[in-house]
């Protein structure tokens, strides 16, 4: 309970930070974020590779394990 009650109050803080009523730092926010969406868009591509590398090698080992399996 006490996570989310600290979770809810540093998300309402980010929020103040981020408005032009608050401390402004909205511009601050729009140059971190257009600065780190390549590197989070090439971190994203790589896992999907992997994921699609791993779901071929299960597809190829379901294959001979079926193949096995009606050999018998």
């Amino acid at each position: 309970m006490k996570a989310l009650i600290f979770g809810i109050l540093i998300m309402v803080a980010a929020v103040f930070a981020a408005t032009p009523f608050g401390l402004g730092w909205w511009n601050d926010v729009l140059i971190f974020l257009r600065g780190a969406l390549p590197v989070i868009a090439v971190f994203i591509g790589i896992i999907a590779v992997f994921i699609g590398i791993a779901d071929i090698k299960d597809k190829a080992e379901a294959k001979k394990e079926e193949a096995a399996g009606e050999k018998k």
